[in-house]
């Protein structure tokens, strides 16, 4: 005989598997109708019984109180920056000054994978539950978003896992979809609106928002790429901490690439600088890091990049336009930026009219 406790359990398993098919794989199988009454009834069942109610209920992403400020939360592992390469010689250089480090006769084995322009965030799960979630900031803290990232259909609320690890940390980045951009950006000028510049200033207004409600019709998604301190799981190559984020339930990038030589790396760059345009978000370039996690650990950082991972770069995409304007942009502590309002160009398939 079915109970109100197992119903709820069974309609968080079919919810929870059905939002990972339609934002993460990208092939649902219900409609948004069948969805919605699995939702409804849930929502039904924990009114009903509010002591059944949990943290990781997907009927508590949206819907909590705003928050009055942005406290600070420092990371356990800081969020170290990327040097940047801007073309074949600097990667060939940084190749270079990775053998040199790792002495002759080290293998190097490269994963290659786009670099999304959005916000760059981490999630910290403790046995296995959404504890917190901070932007990068300066690297060594960053501002507490959880309220925000909550609403995330791409994020989730429990990991994926039957024994999760003590401590997880899952890094990644905040962005919206062109599509998303776009829908923004008309509702705000049918209201008599300014629009946004570009979808990664909007995914860092967003962020920060105070009300989750309002973030949540942002629609934001994240994409994991990496780990920060982890407890009670051994993880020795980047290939394997990328499939332990799929596992975990996690978005990860399906057109990541490894290679064992700088050649093939540097093929692979070539080929992107066209095929960046098919995505359905905006990427700046291409993140190039070394599989080995030992190895990682040998060549350490600086105070302000790692060593064992660069950024290549594409060249900038260029319109030619007309200059209608220039405004005067006021921040949230007094600072005037002159932002300029342009006749529409379209770059990387999106209609720019600020910069």
């Amino acid at each position: 005989m079915s109970t109100p406790a197992n119903e709820i359990l069974e309609l968080r398993r079919q919810i929870n598997r059905h939002n990972h098919l339609y934002y993460v794989e990208a092939r649902p199988e219900i409609s948004d109708k069948e969805f919605d009454q699995l939702l409804e009834r849930l929502r039904a069942l924990e009114a009903a019984h509010p002591e059944l109610i949990t943290p990781d209920s997907p009927t508590q992403r949206v819907g909590g109180a705003p928050v009055d400020e942005l406290t600070a939360v420092r990371h356990r592992v800081p969020m170290l920056s990327i040097d940047n390469s801007y073309n074949i010689n600097d990667l060939r250089e940084f190749d270079a000054r990775v053998r040199k480090l790792l002495g002759p006769g080290a293998r190097i084995r490269y994963v290659v994978e786009p670099k999304i322009d959005g916000v760059a965030i981490s999630l910290t799960y403790r046995r296995g539950l959404l504890e917190v979630a901070a932007t990068r900031g300066d690297g060594e803290k960053g501002d507490d978003v959880t309220h925000n990232v909550r609403t995330m259909n791409t994020v989730p609320l429990r990991l994926t896992c039957d024994n999760p690890p003590e401590l997880f940390e899952a890094r990644g980045e905040v962005y919206m979809t062109k599509a998303d951009f776009a829908r923004l950006n008309k509702e705000l000028q049918d209201k008599g609106e300014k629009p946004y510049a570009n979808p990664r200033n909007l995914t860092a207004g967003s962020i920060r928002l105070l009300d989750p409600r309002e973030c949540a019709a942002r629609r934001l998604r994240l994409l994991a790429y990496a780990t920060g301190a982890v407890e009670g799981l051994e993880l020795k190559t980047h290939r394997q901490v990328l499939q332990t984020l799929r596992d975990f339930g996690f978005h990860v990038s399906p057109d990541i690439q490894d290679f064992d030589s700088i050649d093939a790396v540097i093929e692979c760059c070539k080929s992107w600088e066209e095929r960046r345009f098919q995505l359905p978000y905006d990427v700046d370039g291409l993140v190039i890091k070394i599989d080995d996690l030992e190895q990682r650990q040998q060549l350490a950082s600086t105070h302000k990049h790692v060593r064992w991972a660069t950024a290549f770069k594409f060249e900038a995409e260029q319109g030619i336009t007309k200059v209608l304007n220039i405004e005067i942009s006021v921040g949230k502590y007094g600072e005037q930026t002159p932002v300029a309002i342009m006749a529409p160009v379209l770059l990387s398939q999106t209609t720019v009219q600020r910069a």
